[in-house]
């Protein structure tokens, strides 16, 4: 697979590849979007546990060990990484956006200092690493990411995370509206199925993002894994 060719949408199935990456080291951080704790907590339903199966396996084998991987080689060479969470500032979380409170699945109540907020052990900001805290989809419009991200002189935002269809799209359309150059990384990624993260993929690349493998991103950092 190729960066340049793949995750191709109806709107792009016949553009010209994408030029190569160019991605100054000083000017590129990493950004690791929700990938907490209560992603990860296993279904007392067996029902639900068997319909969340697939995504669990692709976290423990796949978005885990690779997101790590990605902070650990952007730690080497002296590059930024930085986190976002959900998490209410108000326990009754009176303080989320609507589409944290509307009904079902999405209903976040999560305040600060829970442990299902909490960023996942295995992919925890090191020491001094910057971590923002939102209430809403899009790490930029809840927060003053956009601010730190000019003040640091950043250009260029690696997005990884999960939900792949959910707040990850979110931050990436909302990076891009700010004139940020994103990547997103696809084995660094997850949605809830794998239909949905491979649809994701597609709607966003070539327009809000490029798509790239954490090898390929490697390659053109010039990252040692």
């Amino acid at each position: 697979m190729n960066w340049k060719t793949t995750y191709r949408s109806f709107y792009y199935s016949d553009a010209p590849e994408p030029e190569d990456l160019e991605l100054k080291p000083g000017e590129t951080a990493l950004l690791c979007v929700d990938v907490q704790n209560y992603g990860l907590v296993l279904h007392d339903d067996p029902v639900e546990r068997a319909r969340w199966d697939a995504f669990h396996r692709r976290m423990r084998g796949t978005v885990l060990p690779s997101l790590r991987a990605l902070q650990d080689a952007f730690r080497r060479k002296g590059m930024d990484v930085l986190h976002a969470r959900i998490a209410c500032l108000l326990e009754d979380g009176r303080d989320r956006s609507l589409s944290q409170k509307m009904p079902g699945w999405n209903d976040l109540l999560m305040p600060l200092d829970s442990e299902a907020s909490q960023i996942a052990p295995e992919v925890a900001p090191a020491t001094g690493e910057i971590v923002v805290t939102k209430t809403t989809d899009s790490a930029l419009t809840g927060t003053n990411l956009r601010l730190v991200l000019h003040n640091m002189g950043i250009r260029n935002v690696v997005v990884t995370g999960i939900y792949t269809d959910q707040c990850v799209s979110s931050t990436v359309r909302s990076l891009a509206d700010e004139s940020f150059k994103v990547v997103l990384v696809e084995d660094c990624c997850a949605a809830g199925t794998e239909a949905l993260h491979r649809h994701e993929l597609e709607v966003l690349n070539m327009i809000y993002c490029h798509v790239l493998s954490s090898r390929e991103l490697g390659e053109a950092l010039g990252l040692v894994f």
